[in-house]
């Protein structure tokens, strides 16, 4: 792997710091150096994303197919710095979601970080019409939550909660509303937050104006077929703008990082 950009300065660059314009396999505290949180105050939500240059972001319902093996370890590393992740009830479905596990690598920088040992797992879902029998629910190292919104189904709220979900309410509907959904968990600490999809609610993120970073992997890949771009909904009347922050390379595949200007 190498990075793009930023250029590195090669006059103030260390003797024992890795030149990371140059090819080579980036560890993983490389890795989490390059994607470390900002230093702000209140909740910072950040979404990790994969897209074919024809613009899916999916294959046959799976964003697999148009990954890769670097690919997965940067979604690890964003996992292993994220307080809560937050995803979609149909994503968690499709995608076959567990439990984030504790991972030794990220374990120091996690408890200087004042972290549990693993990132709890949001779901968004205005129904609650989930399996609360799966491993998100029954086996996590750290309570799912559930973001629902004051109109859902008591019976289901009462289902999650007695299989040991924890649920937000984070809407005054059915639904949950996005800024809502993002105080409600850094009321709760948890406020490096990450979301992994789908492309429906980042569209709802994005057109609620509460999305402050977006990692998106550009895969060297062609799909063709009708497959969901990254985000979908409604069009905003005006494009929100992203700035470039970083661009990694690695076999074709480019890994960006854009923030909200």
């Amino acid at each position: 792997m190498r990075r793009l950009f930023p250029v590195t300065d090669q006059t103030v660059q260390t003797a024992d710091e890795p030149d990371r314009s140059a090819d080579h396999e980036w560890s993983l505290d490389e890795l989490a150096d390059a994607y470390a949180y900002p230093a702000v105050d209140g909740p910072w939500l950040r979404a990790n994303m994969v897209s074919s240059l024809d613009g899916a972001a999916q294959h046959e319902g799976r964003s697999q197919p148009i990954s890769s093996d670097t690919d997965m370890r940067i979604f690890g590393t964003l996992r292993g710095l994220a307080d809560v992740v937050v995803v979609g009830a149909e994503t968690v479905r499709l995608e076959g979601y567990r439990p984030a596990r504790a991972r030794e690598a990220f374990a120091d920088r996690r408890a200087a970080a004042g972290q549990g040992p693993a990132p709890a797992i949001a779901v968004v879902s205005a129904s609650l019409e989930l399996d609360f029998s799966l491993p998100l629910f029954a086996e996590p190292l750290v309570p799912t939550l559930v973001l629902t919104g004051a109109a859902a189904s008591p019976d289901r709220i009462r289902e999650a909660e007695k299989a040991g979900a924890e649920v937000v309410i984070a809407g005054d509907g059915p639904g949950v509303e996005p800024a809502k959904a993002v105080r409600a968990l850094a009321e709760r600490g948890l406020v490096r937050q990450l979301t992994e999809g789908g492309p429906r609610m980042l569209g709802q993120f994005v057109a609620a104006g509460v999305l402050d970073e977006l990692c998106l992997t550009v895969s060297p890949t062609l799909t063709v077929g009708d497959a969901q771009r990254i985000a979908g909904g409604p069009s905003l009347s005006i494009p929100e703008r992203f700035a470039l922050a970083s661009v990694l390379e690695e076999a074709g595949f480019l890994f960006t990082r854009y923030r909200r200007i």
